[in-house]
């Protein structure tokens, strides 16, 4: 052994407890309780164990409304978020003149409180008995019906969710990329200028291969932000999020902990273990798919 390693595992003691107190134990102890059957949380008292409470969250229509939502959340939200971010991030790299203000203007949103661009959102979408929303005076303006964004139906409310998390996570991304474009090596371009290569071949063929890790990287923080989704939910459509049919898997764990319905850790628990186990599928599979795509 190394005469410096008991030094170096003296340094690494601190961030090594911080883990093991907030992120090892809590998981260990969110698997006891999913296996706990009957636990009642005064008397810190279980009848069983077993995989009962997996079966009953499985089972459970809110749940797979939660379900349904963050999957449709994700599959909606990354892939546009992440393409708008490119193309904005494209455009503002060939912006010499005001491209650190613009850079700025873009950036605004992800300082901003999640819950102040949910009540900007809100004035855009929501019906009141004043006013119809801006949004719908200018559907209106075009000859389109009214259409209640928050109370209505659930293509509309899910229109709403994804255009207000792609409108948070989008600021993040575009500052990525962008930092990643510059980093990219300019002889690359000047040798394909030299070589008469149109702009679209030099983007695909020079500047998305260079720029792949970031790309890859905004990808999978990008699925396991989404999946995590429930501050956006609640901005919109208040905290009864399964009255609006709008809830999110993060926002049945809370409720079960503590929404009207809570008082269930187990049920709660099994939850996040099913939830963990959906993010790190997904995140081994962009893993297994990145070792081919993507160009380190």
């Amino acid at each position: 052994m190394n005469k410096n390693s008991p030094k170096a595992w003296l340094y690494l003691l601190p961030a090594l407890l911080f883990l093991l107190a907030f992120l090892v134990y809590p998981l260990l102890d969110v698997m006891v309780y999913s296996v706990e059957e009957g636990f009642n949380f005064a008397s810190q008292t279980y009848f069983g164990t077993g995989l009962y409470n997996f079966s009953y969250v499985l089972h459970d229509p809110y749940f797979l409304q939660a379900v349904k939502n963050t999957v449709l959340l994700v599959l909606i939200t990354v892939p546009i978020s992440t393409g708008l971010a490119l193309v904005i991030s494209a455009a503002l790299s060939s912006i010499r003149p005001l491209r650190e203000l613009f850079q700025t203007i873009y950036f605004l949103p992800y300082v901003t409180n999640t819950l102040a661009v949910g009540l900007v959102f809100m004035v855009l979408f929501q019906r009141t008995e004043y006013t119809d929303g801006l949004i719908n005076l200018v559907i209106q303006l075009f000859g389109g019906p009214v259409i209640d964004f928050i109370d209505g139906p659930y293509w509309a409310k899910m229109l709403v969710l994804c255009v207000y998390t792609v409108w948070v996570v989008m600021p993040f991304k575009i500052l990525v990329l962008t930092s990643a474009l510059a980093s990219v090596n300019p002889d690359y371009y000047k040798a394909a200028r030299v070589d008469g290569t149109p702009r679209l071949r030099v983007f695909t063929r020079i500047t998305l291969p260079l720029i792949s890790p970031m790309i890859f990287y905004l990808v999978i923080t990008g699925f396991i932000g989404a999946f995590k989704a429930y501050s956006d939910a609640v901005a919109l459509f208040g905290t009864d999020l399964n009255a609006a049919g709008m809830n999110t898997i993060v926002g049945y764990v809370y409720d079960m902990l503590y929404g009207d319905s809570g008082g269930y850790p187990s049920y709660a628990s099994a939850a996040a273990i099913l939830l963990f186990a959906i993010v790190l599928t997904v995140t081994c599979i962009n893993l297994l798919v990145s070792r081919k795509k993507i160009q380190y």
